[in-house]
């Protein structure tokens, strides 16, 4: 029988991230010797007070439907988390609570954007953000940077972009998978595009508690009326709590767009799991003291990958300011990202991501969420590999 599948569907691209953590995953479930730098997940416990608290949730039988964005008490937690963080006042009914990250910019997408309008991505980018304009039926224009210019896009090149039809800008501070952080200056010059063209900013701030160096976190809603005005923000609990399995996500927005955010995921998911939802307010309103050892453990890791990176031949990298991936450009060992990535897979049992999924051909990302005799053993041989090609 030929079945026939939507244009929707057959535009997208299956995520290359969680293909090649699933590919290193079945290797080493196989008794293969992988070193696995592709998945953006912490390597660190949930915090036990979190899992004790949807662990009490299950046995007090907190396990039926909650509203579709998600019970009061947690958004209630998360408006106080932008107050308390970011100076920015939401009520509960502008927060919606989503399965993971990845849901609530699917659905930021989904309730802004028609069929034929514009959102514009700059590259490199997080590798769902086109496929989602598609799944929308809208036309991802990208704009792309480099490492001559730590991967950020200008205010000029934003203004170039617009046309009559672009509908939302994608931004992402701290950057997946750059490391990239706007300062405050160069996220506000952003912002007044946007505001002055009357574009709608989708800013993903999932990254906003992995940072070093002293770089500090801005918001782009915070600078202006007008710039609330015009921001939806997406954010989640995966990154900074170690809870990419509980899959609980957030969205900030102006109340129209939380409205119909909420009508979308009533008729697709409805409600974030019961239980989920209880662990999370343990983490926004618990204490936060995991993060600060985190952080140091991040920091030390960074700071071995990128000396390292930076030693191998025909390797160049600059540092990350956030998130927890390097992004080192591979061009001058005379292969691409695709071909470079098989390789180090196939003969050093390596596995990254090749920069094509970013939309940046001449990059690889590597993670560092992982244990310091990982980062070791697998820079080993990703450098071995390099040398035996010179």
């Amino acid at each position: 029988m030929k079945y026939l599948i939507s244009r929707r569907a057959a535009s997208l691209t299956p995520s290359l991230t969680l293909a090649i953590d699933a590919k290193a995953k079945q290797m080493q479930a196989d008794g293969i010797d992988v070193i696995g730098f592709g998945a953006g997940e912490p390597d660190f416990a949930t915090p036990p007070h979190i899992a004790m608290a949807a662990i009490k949730a299950l046995c007090d039988g907190f396990t039926k439907y909650t509203p579709a964005s998600g019970i009061l008490e947690l958004r209630q937690a998360v408006a106080d988390k932008f107050k308390r963080d970011n100076g920015l006042d939401y009520k509960p009914s502008q927060i919606i609570i989503s399965c993971g990250g990845k849901h609530s910019c699917c659905n930021v997408i989904l309730a802004t954007c028609n069929p034929g309008d514009e959102v514009i991505i700059p590259a490199p980018y997080w590798v769902s953000y086109p496929e989602m304009a598609r799944l929308a039926e809208a036309t991802p224009v990208i704009i792309e940077t480099s490492d001559k210019t730590e991967f950020k896009i200008t205010p000029e090149q934003l203004r170039a972009a617009i046309t009559p039809r672009t509908r939302l800008f994608i931004l992402n501070s701290p950057s997946n998978p750059t490391g990239t952080i706007y300062s405050r200056d160069e996220l506000k010059a952003l912002g007044d595009v946007c505001v002055d063209k009357g574009i709608l900013i989708m800013s993903d701030e999932i990254y906003e508690k992995l940072i070093y160096d002293g770089a500090q976190h801005s918001s782009v809603a915070g600078f202006s009326p007008q710039h609330y005005q015009h921001t939806i923000i997406v954010h989640g609990l995966a990154k900074t709590y170690a809870m990419t399995g509980w899959r609980i996500g957030l969205t900030a927005a102006p109340e129209p767009i939380a409205k119909a955010i909420d009508a979308i995921q009533s008729h697709s998911t409805s409600n974030p799991t019961s239980f989920a939802q209880k662990g999370a307010v343990a983490a926004l309103n618990g204490p936060q003291d995991h993060l600060p050892v985190w952080l140091a453990e991040y920091a030390r890791r960074r700071a071995y990958a990128w000396k390292r990176l930076n030693s191998m031949p025909g390797v160049s990298c600059i540092n990350a300011k956030g998130a927890f991936y390097l992004f080192p450009n591979i061009s001058q060992t005379g292969l691409g990202s695709m071909d470079f990535c098989a390789q180090l897979l196939e003969k050093q049992k390596v596995a990254a991501v090749p920069g094509t999924a970013f939309g940046a051909g001449d990059y690889i990302r590597i993670s560092y969420a992982t244990s310091m005799e990982t980062i070791e053993k697998g820079l080993d041989r990703m450098e071995s590999f390099i040398r035996s090609r010179a």
